[in-house]
């Protein structure tokens, strides 16, 4: 009978622990291994020792990939950070049309982010409907290079994930603004605070975990960007490929029967060392913050 209670919880975790050997930690051993080979899909390729990590200095290509994600990165941390807390404060107030405010703001969400950039490269394309209407108002002589232009698309790509993303942290931040007591609200308001000065000691405290928690997951998704700039730059990754962000280029290398997935694995561990730098340095703010 004691042997049977000692060999249960084993029993009954085990098919969870098959799952997350066989889908997780295998395939992360297994990205290490092939990093240090010349592997290409349906040959396992030979040890090469740091030549795939010497290649990465030398990647004129990985620059550009690198430079579009860190800047992506960015500029979508401060907007995805602020925004979604200002729109919270504004739809948590009892004000005619709540309802439909929230979820106008949370429709994007619960689109593919495939569909959603579709209908994005449409909007922006040069026969679109923002160079229809900047040329009919005299804005625009000719149609401007949104989807083209190496700059201009990365901003569109960041416009798109910044819309998109709104309703997701506004949620978030609603949940968190639930849990900051009104009493300590009240309590300021006695002691004649504001709402600037109410919003800056009572409201941004309660919510600072929040914040930190939202900027880790928005720095980890906008360097893993994607489908965003693939779909809005139709797979090519902008004006000859300089728009291409890391995963991006990761897909490029690993990608189909001359793919260098030694390479590409290189990559991918690289850029999972640059996704723990933001997520460290936030960890320790969020310490010296408590």
């Amino acid at each position: 009978m004691t042997h049977r209670r000692w060999f249960t919880p084993w029993l009954l975790a085990g098919p969870a622990m098959v799952w997350l050997a066989v889908f997780n930690l295998w395939p992360a051993v297994n990205t290490v291994i092939l990093s240090f080979t010349n592997a290409k899909p349906l040959d396992g390729g030979q040890f090469t020792g740091l030549e795939n990590y010497g290649r990465i200095l030398d990647d004129e290509q990985l620059a550009d990939a690198l430079l579009n994600s860190v800047v992506f990165m960015l500029v979508c941390l401060p907007l995805l950070t602020f925004l979604p807390l200002l729109l919270a404060l504004l739809v948590q107030r009892k004000i005619p049309g709540l309802t439909f405010f929230r979820t106008a703001f949370y429709t994007p969400v619960i689109a593919s982010a495939v569909v959603v950039a579709l209908i994005w490269g449409w909007v922006l394309d040069d026969r679109g409907l923002v160079n229809g209407l900047l040329q009919r108002s005299g804005l625009a002589d000719s149609p401007v290079s949104f989807l083209t232009d190496r700059w201009l698309l990365l901003l569109s790509a960041i416009a798109l994930t910044v819309w998109k993303g709104l309703g997701y942290y506004m949620v978030i931040y609603l949940s968190a603004l639930a849990n900051v007591p009104r009493e300590l609200h009240e309590a300021a308001a006695v002691d004649g605070a504001g709402p600037f000065r109410r919003f800056r000691h009572v409201t941004l405290p309660g919510v600072r975990p929040t914040m930190m928690l939202v900027s880790v997951l928005i720095s980890v998704s906008a360097l893993r960007v994607f489908s965003e700039l693939y779909v809005l730059s139709n797979g090519q990754g902008g004006p000859g490929g300089r728009d291409m962000s890391v995963v991006m280029l990761i897909q490029m290398y690993s990608r189909g029967f001359t793919g260098h997935l030694g390479y590409a694995s290189a990559l991918s561990l690289m850029l999972f060392a640059i996704t723990l730098g933001p997520m460290l340095l936030l960890m320790r703010l969020n310490r010296k913050a408590a």
